[in-house]
């Protein structure tokens, strides 16, 4: 099975080799044919600290890495 690709915004990055990744979904709403926007956050692997508050980020599944850590940052 292959693993999932997210885009999103990194809107923290105060912890060590960890980003905290806002990504946005957008549907129509089943009963009122409106488009919906839902967001979530995930954290991320970011091995050499590299990315920063507003940088475009894509995420990919991996192993848990930490008790909340469950994607890696793979590219901007």
């Amino acid at each position: 099975m292959p693993k999932r690709i997210l885009n999103g915004t990194v809107t923290s990055d105060q912890n060590e080799q960890t980003v905290t990744v806002l990504v946005e979904r957008r549907y129509t709403h089943p009963l009122l044919n409106k488009t919906v926007r839902a967001s979530k956050k995930y954290r991320a692997h970011d091995p050499k600290n590299e990315f920063k508050v507003g940088d475009k980020v894509r995420i990919q599944e991996c192993a848990p890495i930490s008790k909340t850590k469950r994607w890696e940052v793979v590219a901007n």
